[in-house]
C-alpha cells in the first residue's frame, strides 16, 4: 500500500473527486437485502469517502472501517467518532467470524497484495446470508475514472504500464474471485459515474501529488518530462471544464 502512503487531503483531492460520487451507488448494490441496523464493514476505507455514505444509510455506530494507512485511519475516525475505525489490512482482518451483516471493498481489490485472501477475509467475517460486495475501476475497458489519463501517456511513453492489468480490472474477474472464495449468488454490474472538472489546472494539479500509480508515474518524471506530459494532456483535454464519465465493475454475492 505505499503507493497510498500519503497525506489524507492529498488522496481526497486526487482519487476523492471521483471516489466520492462512485460510494452512494456503489452502497445502493452493497446495501441490497441488508438490515438497516445491521453492522458493515468498510474495507480499506481510505479517508472516509464510502465511510461516510454507510453512516448514513447504516447509523455512524453501526459502521466498521479499517485501512492499513494511519493517516486515513485518523481522517476516518475524526470524522466519523462514533464509527469505530482501526488499522488493519485486507487480508488480515481483526474480526471474529460472522461479525457483519456486509463487508464492502471500494476501488481496494486490485490493490490487495492477496486479492483471494482479501475478499476470502471479507466472506469470513460476514454473517451466513450476509452480502459481500467489492467494485474496480473498469481500467482493462478503457472506463476508467483514469483511462484517459493513461491513454495520453501511454502514446508517448509506450513502457508505462499503466493499471490495466490489475486485478478485479476486467470484466467478470471479480466474479471469478468471488465464487473462488466460496460466495454465492454472484452477480457484477457496471456502475457508472459522470462529474465535471471546471479548469484544467483543477484537473491536473493533484495528478502531481504523488497519489496511487497515476501520482508515482508523474513523480518518476523530471522537470521537462512533467511540463511534456502536462503539454500532452492539455492538448488532449482543452482548457476546461473536462467531463469525466467513468464506470467500476462491481460485484456482490453472499456469505
Amino acid at each position: 500500500m505505499q503507493l497510498f502512503d500519503v497525506a489524507a487531503d492529498a488522496y481526497v483531492r486526487f482519487m476523492g473527486r471521483f471516489s466520492g460520487p462512485l460510494a452512494e451507488p456503489f452502497a445502493e448494490v452493497g446495501l441490497v437485502d441488508v438490515k438497516p441496523d445491521a453492522k458493515v464493514l468498510d474495507v480499506g476505507c481510505g479517508p472516509g469517502m464510502l465511510t461516510s455514505v454507510l453512516a448514513r444509510r447504516q447509523g455512524e455506530a453501526n459502521v466498521i472501517a479499517v485501512d492499513p494507512v494511519e493517516a486515513f485511519v485518523e481522517a476516518t475516525a475524526a470524522a466519523h467518532p462514533a464509527a469505530v475505525v482501526r488499522r488493519a489490512s485486507a487480508e488480515a482482518l481483526p474480526f471474529p467470524d460472522d461479525t457483519f451483516g456486509a463487508a464492502l471493498a471500494q476501488l481496494v481489490v486490485h490493490f490487495m497484495s492477496d486479492p483471494a485472501a482479501g475478499v476470502g477475509e471479507m466472506a469470513r467475517v460476514t454473517a451466513a446470508g450476509g452480502r459481500v460486495s467489492a467494485c474496480v475501476w473498469d481500467h482493462a475497458g478503457g472506463r476508467g475514472a483514469l483511462s484517459g489519463f493513461w491513454g495520453v501517456v501511454q502514446r508517448y511513453d509506450p513502457t508505462a504500464a499503466g493499471e490495466r492489468a490489475l486485478p478485479g480490472s476486467t470484466a467478470g474477474d471479480l466474479t471469478r474471485l468471488f465464487e473462488e472464495v466460496g460466495l454465492r449468488e454472484v452477480e457484477e454490474t457496471l456502475v457508472t459515474i459522470h462529474l465535471e472538472v471546471p479548469t484544467f489546472e483543477e484537473w491536473w494539479q493533484p495528478f502531481t501529488l504523488g497519489v496511487g500509480p497515476a501520482g508515482a508515474y508523474v513523480d518518476s518524471l523530471n522537470q521537462i518530462e512533467r511540463a511534456g506530459l502536462m503539454a500532452a494532456m492539455r492538448e488532449e483535454y482543452g482548457d476546461g471544464p473536462i467531463e469525466v464519465h467513468a464506470g467500476a465493475w462491481t460485484a456482490t454475492g453472499l456469505a
